[in-house]
């Protein structure tokens, strides 16, 4: 049996009390460093666990009567896959809830970051709230504002005083803001602002996602750049390689061109673009309108086409032209001297109207350098009451008005006097000349023929019949004033009641006015 060491004894109550009491001190910990308190299982929870403080002191919060655990210095605590640093925190072990104060740092996984002043953590619930100078950090994002309330377990973040996220290039502003971790997304609401080295961006509500820099936005929503603006109440656009897509009231304006459409696409880089229905494309330097279903544009060198209820508008200060084909294209030329214009060219179906002129051919150019409009197939040009054919026509314009046109090769032009008689002139070739858009002057070159009839106060008096090799007309107000006939004429004046006038014809003839265009809207095939 053991000796028991002199005035010791072995069942000494005071000297066990003693004992223990001096164990318990220094099982007391004056610093928590690397103490890990057991993850412990409440109701089924995962306890927040306290990693490291300098101090750590149990309490009772007197105005709750809650039991806290208060940590001092370099705390660091841990909740399943979220670290958090602070100067100092209460640390509610109740209720698995930890208010922490000063050089917030919260941090889950690898990427997402947060930082304030202050920090409540529900590990229950798990939520959080940071306030305070905050900044949250994922990658290349980095969000500041004064509060942040953040769902752990779905990874949501949400602000809704003001917030300000710096991505890339790009600078964020909004009232309020959700960012949704796993999706890399950004919803933002409430004056959205983007601000870019090249344009700012305006919405009501907006998406924004970090990893592609692409954002989408709802409501009315604004893009002004130096070069560029667009509008419209829905789509998307690509900050990083500038392609966007917009919807609904959509309108891209290039300081040269305003586009319009049901859908427009627009990749800034490659300077092209695409619309879809109720395409307008309104060209403000040359004064030019075009619309149409679909449509395709390129900046440089510029080209478009127009198709599907294609429509070419030259607007003038008096009068608009208005021609409509299957298919309407222009591309840009140079000259032998390098100089750059534009060729534009309708295909099939053509037709034009304008309140002095109207026309109706298969395809027709219309060259920026010389102001010439060049009809093909068929070609025929109404000027008040006369019908002017030919194999080909050329069409010349000075200020955006007629100014003279040629007719080359089977010229024939028809006037209607009554129900049954026809003027009628024909020859190789044919010039009219324009004064304010209208038809006042034509020379007839080579195998001249003409029919005339001779009126006297609208009543029929004779008809004129002859042939010679050139023929000069007047015309006011698209009547036949005067025909002078030249190089050895030879023709008759036959009474009226001596002539067939369904008979009278010239060879070649042919009366089109059910083709004519007599309104905007007969452009268009019924």
């Amino acid at each position: 049996m053991a000796e028991i060491e002199p005035g010791i004894s072995a069942f000494n109550p005071v000297a066990i009390r003693n004992l223990l009491i001096v164990s318990f001190l220094l099982l007391l910990p004056r610093s928590l460093h690397c103490q890990n308190l057991p993850q412990q299982q409440k109701s089924g929870k995962t306890m927040i666990e306290v990693l490291h403080a300098d101090v750590g002191t149990d309490e009772i919060e007197k105005p709750t009567g809650r039991r806290l655990t208060r940590l001092i210095g370099n705390v660091s605590l841990k909740h399943k896959d979220i670290f958090m640093n602070c100067d100092s925190a209460h640390f509610y072990t109740s209720v698995n809830q930890i208010n922490a104060y000063s050089r917030i740092f919260m941090q889950q996984g690898d990427t997402l970051k947060l930082r304030g002043d202050s920090l409540f953590y529900d590990g229950t619930a798990e939520s959080a709230s940071v306030d305070g100078n905050v900044e949250l950090i994922d990658k290349e994002t980095h969000l500041y504002t004064n509060s942040v309330k953040y769902d752990v377990s779905r990874k949501i973040a949400r602000y809704n005083d003001h917030g300000r996220i710096i991505n890339g290039e790009n600078t964020l502003t909004s009232i309020t803001g959700t960012y949704y971790v796993n999706e890399n997304l950004f919803h933002f609401k409430d004056s959205v602002k983007i601000v870019n080295p090249d344009y700012v961006m305006t919405a009501d509500t907006m998406d924004y996602n970090t990893k592609s820099e692409t954002s989408y936005f709802t409501g009315p929503s604004e893009l002004k750049g130096d070069s560029l603006y667009l509008y419209c109440e829905k789509g998307w656009y690509d900050t990083k390689n500038d392609i966007s897509r917009i919807w609904k009231n959509a309108v891209i304006d290039n300081r040269e061109q305003v586009i319009h459409g049901d859908s427009l696409f627009y990749d800034g880089v490659q300077g092209y673009g695409q619309a879809f229905r109720n395409t307008v494309i309104i060209d403000t330097t040359n004064n030019i309108i075009l619309k149409g279903n679909y449509a395709w544009y390129y900046k440089k060198p510029e080209k478009f086409l127009v198709t599907d209820r294609a429509e070419f508008i030259q607007i003038t200060e008096n009068d608009s032209l208005h021609l409509h084909a299957d298919t309407i294209n222009a591309v840009t030329m140079a000259d032998s001297s390098l100089r750059e214009y534009r060729l534009m060219r309708a295909f099939h179906g053509c037709r034009i109207f304008s309140k002095d002129l109207q026309a109706k051919c298969d395809s027709l150019s219309y060259s920026y350098r010389d102001s010439v409009i060049r009809m093909y197939r068929s070609p025929i040009i109404w000027s008040k009451e006369n019908q002017l054919t030919s194999d080909s026509i050329a069409l010349f314009t000075k200020n955006r008005k007629a100014d003279r046109m040629l007719l080359y090769n089977s010229a024939f032009i028809v006037s209607q006097v009554d129900s049954s008689r026809f003027n009628q002139i024909k020859g190789r070739s044919l010039t009219g000349w324009f004064r304010d858009n209208k038809l006042y002057k034509i020379d007839i070159e080579g195998n001249g023929e003409t029919i005339y009839y001779l009126l006297d106060q609208n009543r029929v008096v004779g008809v004129n019949q002859a042939k010679c090799a050139r023929i000069e007309i007047f015309v006011d107000d698209g009547k036949i004033t005067g025909i002078n006939e030249y190089q050895n004429p030879e023709g008759v004046i036959d009474p009226p009641s001596t002539v067939n006038p369904h008979t009278k014809r010239l060879d070649g003839f042919i009366w089109l006015d059910r083709l004519r265009p007599k309104r905007v809207s007969d452009i268009f095939p019924k």
